[in-house]
C-alpha cells in the first residue's frame, strides 16, 4: 500500500473535530474523577456506616464493571429514567464515574500516608474537622498522590476511544469513520502518531514531577 498525503489532508479536519472531543473528554473527566474520587475517599473513612458502606459498595462495584458496559448503560438505559445525556456528556461522565473510583484509592493511600501525629496534633489544638481535613491532612496528602494522579490520566486518554460506541467520535472513532468510507488506512496512522504525541510528553512531565515533588 503506497502512502497518500491528499488523503491525510481530506481527514484532517475530522481529525481536528475528533481532537477536540478527545480533549474535552480528557479534561472534564478528569476533573470529575479527581473531584468524585476525593469525594469518595472522605467519605469511605466516615465513622457513619450508613455512609462508608454504602460508598464502598458502589465504588466497588464500578471498578470491577467495564467501562464499555457503563457507557452503554448511562447512554441507553439512563434516559428511560428521565436524565438525558448528550454523547459526549455522558462519555465524560462515564469517563469521570468509572476513573474516580481508581482516584478514591489514591487518595485513600495518601491520606493514610500522612503521619498520626499530624491527626493527633490537630486534635490537641481542638481543631474542627473541616479545617483539619482541608488545611492540615489534605495538602500533605494531595501532595503525595499528584504523580499517581497524573497516571491515571494518561490510562483516560487511552480509553477515550471507548466513547465513540455511542457516538461521541474522539479521534479514532473519526479515524475508524473515514477509514470506512474511503477504504484507506492512513487516518488511523494519524490517530496514533497523534496519541503518541500526546501522551509521552504527559508521562514525561508526570515523571518530571513526580521528582519535584519527592525532593
Amino acid at each position: 500500500m503506497n502512502w497518500d498525503w491528499d488523503v491525510v489532508s481530506d481527514f484532517m479536519p475530522r481529525f481536528w473535530d475528533g481532537v477536540l472531543v478527545t480533549l474535552q473528554a480528557l479534561a472534564l473527566g478528569s476533573l470529575v474523577a479527581f473531584t468524585l474520587g476525593l469525594v469518595w475517599a472522605i467519605a469511605q473513612r466516615s465513622h457513619q456506616k450508613w455512609i462508608s458502606w454504602p460508598v464502598t459498595a458502589v465504588t466497588e462495584f464500578i471498578r470491577n464493571t467495564p467501562l464499555l458496559v457503563q457507557l452503554f448503560f448511562l447512554f441507553y438505559v439512563v434516559p428511560e429514567m428521565g436524565i438525558s445525556m448528550s454523547a459526549l456528556t455522558t462519555g465524560i461522565v462515564g469517563l469521570g464515574l468509572h476513573y474516580s473510583t481508581y482516584t478514591a484509592e489514591v487518595y485513600r493511600a495518601g491520606i493514610d500516608g500522612v503521619p498520626v501525629g499530624q491527626w493527633e496534633a490537630a486534635t490537641a489544638l481542638s481543631l474542627p474537622r473541616r479545617h483539619t481535613w482541608t488545611s492540615v491532612i489534605l495538602p500533605q496528602a494531595i501532595r503525595r498522590v499528584v504523580p499517581a494522579l497524573g497516571n491515571y490520566v494518561v490510562a483516560m486518554l487511552k480509553d477515550s476511544p471507548m466513547i465513540a460506541v455511542i457516538g461521541a467520535f474522539e479521534m479514532l472513532g473519526e479515524a475508524r469513520a473515514f477509514s470506512n468510507e474511503t477504504f484507506t488506512f492512513e487516518a488511523y496512522t494519524v490517530v496514533g502518531v497523534a496519541f503518541i504525541l500526546i501522551a509521552y510528553p504527559a508521562s514525561l512531565l508526570i515523571r518530571a514531577l513526580e521528582r519535584r515533588l519527592v525532593q
